[in-house]
């Protein structure tokens, strides 16, 4: 979770990560035909490797529509309401290519320019540069360029894309940009080679490398665990845990480790199916009987596997648990799922979903320990199954226990971008679904974790754990994510550079944490860190990892420079659009109290200049922006929860709209 922004489609991004991935889709049939003299269209049934008009090359998602128009290669999904266009053209620079590419496309409707970034060379692209257009929320859509050149020719990439459709085909997004390469290029490849050892240089190279993305994004403490070979390498903390400077931050420092649990979570479910408490394909409602989902025919579908897999065509729902969480238990929890309706198809296409994932957690919990609470009965058989099996003494869902004792701040940025304490209360809010991301654990914890993924399921003292057929059922592909990546149960294969990296990483307010592993090196790492701005420096961990072990090109450190330099460039576009505190004459405007049916109320407080939107468990103070449709919107700017964005509407009874990628809420006035 962390800042609420407007979903982001970026090319450059083309990770599974709790920020921004793109995907990319075309439509079904395989058959050709001339619209006019100067345009062609193509159905595509499978996903299909093309080129643009110069040969540029990229990989169109069966399902999708492909026209060729000119110099433009217009990519449109089923829902016809998103298009990618790539567009090669000759030009003096960025801009000017923009501008014929525009021309191209046809469709500019003057939006205003928000801000432009620029980014390292990269897989055969030099003079990289996105620019971000400022659109109105009501238009619910995301609308980027991406400008890159390959010796005398400009690639331009225009997404034009629906906020709904782009979550939903995330996955497909991201494959048209995971291989947009230039023309007979070739991206490296780590296949064959053998890993260094993890010496002394070695791991000081990736220490400085955490210390630069430390202090460059304001966060105040990492902590990092390396393990080769069965032995821990490396284990230990840098800055410090609190941003008054309240101890250093060491290998025994808690963090939350937010969706890091799913993991830590289907090894419990592969332990139960080792024991033969319940299997894979066992369907949900025959071990609980009281599942259910909005869609009768995708209730009884529902194996056990499908709970963490992604794959089962619901999506994300979070904010009907971020915002009205007070008093829920994990069978509240589950009796909304119950309102949870697909968006795609059954096993068609990635879609994550925080609630599901809760949902194995407790059936396991339940099979385990049938007599008890759904939240104890889990909690129950995650000590007996996993932390005390693994030696993790440390590692907890007790938040008062974990407060206790040695443990790191939650920390964000404010809207001037200065380092600020995070939303702590906002935390709370997973406890209900705490499956999916509700553990606190510390290095010296995950690394044995880490330790056992490498060693197939045997534990340091030759016993075994697990069953590697258990153990590895988790890895296997259930959906893919692009051409290069699959989410198994909980877990993440990345093959971009042609060696496997099995991995999951977490999102929470003021909490960031990536754990990875090598399986046939041997090597694995964890880092975390307690500010959402160490969402840049986690993701971009793992390519500085490969290089260290593989000698790579040297990337990791361009790329964490240009992201870091483009979070706070970001930042600053969006606070000039900001009247912070709230303009008087449009809070003025407010009614003092809104109530929604899914997400609970909202209390309008007034503090000296200041607007503040309570929402029961937390508040935050809000801004306000003119959009450029003439709508008012009021922005939540607590650090941690910065971006939650509220429209006000007239009519019979005044309103305020909310929305995530796939939903929209109404608050009506009291």
């Amino acid at each position: 979770m962390g800042h609420l922004r407007k979903s982001c489609y970026s090319p450059s991004a083309v990770r599974l990560s709790s920020i921004c991935i793109w995907a990319l889709v075309l439509t079904s049939a395989c058959s050709t035909s001339r619209l006019s003299q100067n345009s062609v269209v193509e159905r595509l049934s499978t996903d299909t490797p093309k080129s643009t008009v110069e040969g540029n090359t990229f990989i169109a998602p069966g399902g999708w529509t492909l026209t060729v128009r000119g110099l433009a290669t217009i990519l449109q999904p089923p829902e016809e309401d998103s298009r990618i266009v790539l567009v090669d053209v000759h030009a003096k620079d960025a801009d000017e290519a923009v501008t014929a590419a525009w021309s191209a496309y046809g469709t500019h409707k003057n939006w205003p320019l928000k801000v432009k970034t620029d980014s390292p060379d990269k897989d055969g692209w030099s003079e990289i540069r996105t620019y971000t257009y400022q659109t109105s929320p009501d238009e619910r859509r995301s609308v980027q360029v991406l400008a890159h050149r390959a010796r005398d020719l400009w690639n331009v990439v225009i997404s034009d894309v629906a906020d709904t459709t782009g979550e939903k085909r995330l996955g497909q997004f991201a494959l048209i940009f995971d291989e947009l390469f230039p023309k007979g290029y070739t991206r490296e490849s780590f296949a064959g080679k053998e890993a260094h050892m993890l010496d002394a240089p070695r791991i000081s190279e990736l220490s400085r490398f955490v210390e630069t993305g430390l202090s460059k994004l304001r966060i105040p403490g990492v902590a990092l665990g390396l393990i080769q070979g069965g032995k821990v390498v490396f284990a230990d903390g840098f800055g410090v845990r609190d941003l008054d400077g309240h101890g250093k931050t060491d290998a025994d420092t808690l963090f939350m480790i937010a969706s890091d649990t799913k993991a830590l979570t289907t090894l419990m479910l592969a332990k139960l199916v080792d024991e033969k408490k319940l299997a894979w394909d066992a369907p949900v409602t025959t071990l609980l009987p009281s599942f259910r989902l909005g869609n009768a025919d995708t209730t009884k579908s529902v194996l056990v596997k499908h709970l963490v897999c992604a794959c089962t065509g619901l999506p994300r729902q979070d904010l009907e648990w971020l915002l009205d969480f007070k008093g829920l238990t994990p069978s509240g929890a589950l009796e909304r799922l119950s309102t949870v309706q697909p968006t795609s198809k059954f096993g068609e296409m990635f879609q994550y979903s925080n609630q599901l994932a809760a949902a194995g957690g407790f059936v396991g919990g339940r099979v385990a320990f049938p007599a008890l609470e759904l939240g104890a009965a889990y909690d129950e058989a995650m000590r007996t199954r996993v932390f005390a099996p693994l030696g993790m003494t440390a590692t907890t869902f007790d938040y008062a226990r974990a407060l206790n004792n040695n443990h790191a701040s939650p920390h964000g940025v404010d809207i001037d971008g200065k380092p600020a304490h995070g939303l702590m209360e906002e935390n709370y809010s997973i406890v209900p679904f705490r499956p999916a991301g509700g553990a606190w654990s510390n290095i010296r914890d995950l690394l044995k974790y880490v330790a056992m993924e490498l060693a197939g399921g045997m534990k340091p003292n030759g016993q075994r754990y697990i069953s590697e057929e258990n153990l590895f059922a988790r890895r296997a592909a259930q959906v893919t994510i692009g051409k290069n990546i699959t989410y198994g149960m909980g877990l993440v294969v990345d093959r971009t550079y042609h060696v496997p990296v099995v991995s999951h990483n977490g999102s929470l307010f003021g909490f960031k944490s990536e754990m990875m592993w090598l399986p046939d090196q041997g090597v694995g790492a964890v880092i975390l860190a307690n500010s959402d701005s160490g969402s840049i420096l986690v993701r971009n961990f793992e390519r500085k990892l490969l290089e260290v072990l593989f000698d790579g090109r040297p990337e990791a450190d361009a790329d964490l420079a240009s992201q870091t330099k483009t979070f706070f460039e970001e930042m600053a576009a969006e606070r000039k659009l900001l009247t912070a505190p709230a303009d008087p004459a449009d809070a003025g405007k407010l009614a003092s109290r809104y109530i929604s049916s899914a997400l609970g109320h909202i209390t309008v407080l007034r503090h000296d200049d200041s607007t503040i939107f309570a929402f029961g468990e937390f508040k935050s103070e809000v801004a306000s922006r003119h959009n450029p449709d003439g709508t008012v919107s009021f922005i939540t700017i607590v650090p941690s929860f910065t971006g939650l964005e509220f429209v006000m509407k007239n009519g019979e009874k005044q309103t305020l709209v909310t929305r995530d990628a796939q939903h929209e809420y109404v608050f009506t006035a009291q």
